[in-house]
């Protein structure tokens, strides 16, 4: 659902613009009470594994694909702020790098397919698992049902703004229509990659993540050899903390393990398995096609990089280029959303968070 350059009128573009820089910097201060020990490392990985799974366009209908949107996924795993700033940083890659997504339209791609997925998922995870057992299985199937509602809310979202700023005069209801029904089947494919994805990182490490933690049952964690209980988020201090709050070699070791297969399967599924994903346009291209949305539609101006549209210019066997394309999208994401990441967390321990400056802060108004 990536909207491009001139779908959307310049003054609404700005207006999104100026949305999503509110919710962006309200998410960098959001994230500092969200990163910690544990999850600070896997942030970055989280937004390098959803610029992957992106990648894998699958079939909806006949001439229709879908992908990941993601933000379910982020705001789950790593809570709702740092959701956003991963969804955040993914956009900026794909538009900058591989001119996917219009730059005039960034605004509107992080406040469609971040703000909104991530507010509508987390909410809604929150939600079902309040009322629900707290057990891995309650987890994954909330898991399945908030991201499944979060794209045909995306979906709901673009329709709004293109029916405030859309440069084409097309009824909304025709576009509401079309946005929403081919988003559904869309959302399907998110929910199980989403709860497949959940549900696995629950089963090894249900304290890494945000949304689940607490589950009733404590699950086993095989830590060299040796079965031990799941570290609880809520213990003080946790099986994977020494009493000053340092992770314990043994807890480093695993989330470095964890750290090391998400990457290697981001990897894995940029560099190789992208090969195979379907070659048809996306629900929005799709609906844009069929509507005449996409009438004014504006050259990207990113549109003379050498990763332009996932593939290394000059290089003329298409699987090499697209795995090379991905590879180096997979690490960029990764470096730049780790970097991030280690920025905010390093703020929250240094600066107007911790406890010592809130309370000179309150002396000195």
């Amino acid at each position: 659902m990536h909207v491009p350059d001139g779908f959307i009128n310049a003054p609404v573009s700005v207006a999104a613009g100026v949305v999503a820089a509110g919710a962006v910097a309200v998410s960098l201060r959001g994230a500092r009470r969200e990163l910690d020990e544990r999850t600070a490392p896997l942030a970055g990985l989280v937004a390098a594994f959803i610029f992957a799974v992106q990648m894998l366009n699958f079939p909806v209908a006949a001439g229709t694909s879908g992908h990941l949107l993601g933000g379910a996924l982020a705001a789950i795993l790593v809570g709702p702020y740092t959701g956003v700033l991963c969804i955040a940083v993914v956009l900026l890659m794909q538009g900058i790098l591989f001119a996917d997504g219009g730059l005039t339209a960034l605004g509107v791609n992080i406040t469609v397919m971040g703000v909104v997925t991530v507010i509508v998922a987390y909410a809604l995870f929150r939600g079902l698992t309040g009322i629900l057992p707290r057990t891995r299985r309650s987890a994954t199937v909330s898991a399945f049902v908030a991201a499944l509602v979060s794209v045909p809310a995306a979906a709901c979202a673009f329709t709004l703004i293109y029916w405030i700023g859309g440069t084409t005069d097309i009824p909304i209801g025709k576009v509401l229509t079309a946005m929403v029904g081919v988003h559904v089947l869309i959302g399907i494919g998110e929910a199980v990659i989403t709860a497949l994805t959940v549900g696995a990182v629950i089963a090894v490490r249900p304290d890494l993540v945000h949304a689940a933690r607490g589950l009733a049952a404590p699950l086993k964690l095989r830590v060299d050899g040796e079965l031990i209980d799941a570290p609880s988020p809520s213990a003080a201090p946790s099986a994977a903390q020494s009493p000053s709050g340092a992770a314990t070699p043994a807890a480093a070791r695993s989330t470095r393990k964890v750290w090391a297969t998400g990457l290697v399967t981001a990897l894995v599924l940029a560099g190789f398995v992208s090969f195979y994903a379907s070659a048809s346009p996306d629900g929005l291209e799709k609906v844009a096609a069929d509507k005449g949305i996409d009438k004014k539609a504006e050259e990207h101006a990113a549109s003379d990089s050498p990763l332009a549209d996932y593939g290394v210019r000059d290089v003329t066997d298409a699987r090499i280029s697209g795995g090379l394309a991905g590879v180096i999208g997979v690490s960029a994401t990764v470096v730049v959303g780790s970097g991030v990441f280690w920025a905010v967390r390093r703020r929250r321990i240094h600066g107007s968070d911790t406890p010592a400056a809130a309370h000179h802060a309150g002396e000195n108004p």
